[in-house]
């Protein structure tokens, strides 16, 4: 099978959606990479990645039920598919073994790693 490679934004984002589960949704993601990461994100640069992700097959997504909290706009919802869930744990394999093959005090000690 030919591997996907995601971008460094992709994988986060792909792997916000599978952290929010059910309540993957546009500016829940963009809230929680802010929160988890650090790493405050514009909503179109999540939306944009969302659509990368649904395009390569990684991510489905439906239609919600209207919410009064915005307005009875609905939101649309995304979830990890089997091959989005195959490659994140392809991505965290490869890198746990990059990183056992780093020998004992290669990497300096500044409390950086």
């Amino acid at each position: 099978m030919k591997r996907s490679y995601l971008g460094e934004f992709e994988e986060l984002v792909l792997l916000t959606v599978a952290t929010l589960g059910q309540g993957a949704y546009g500016v829940a993601i963009a809230d929680e990479l802010d929160r988890q990461a650090g790493r405050p994100v514009s909503i179109s640069a999540v939306h944009a990645a969302l659509h990368r992700l649904e395009e390569k097959g990684m991510l489905t997504s439906h239609m919600g039920d209207a919410t009064a909290e915005r307005g009875g706009r609905r939101k649309r919802l995304f979830s990890v598919t089997a091959l989005g869930s195959r490659t994140l744990h392809d991505i965290r394999d490869m890198r746990n073994r990059l990183w056992d093959n780093i020998a004992p005090n290669t990497l300096p000690a500044t409390g950086i790693l």
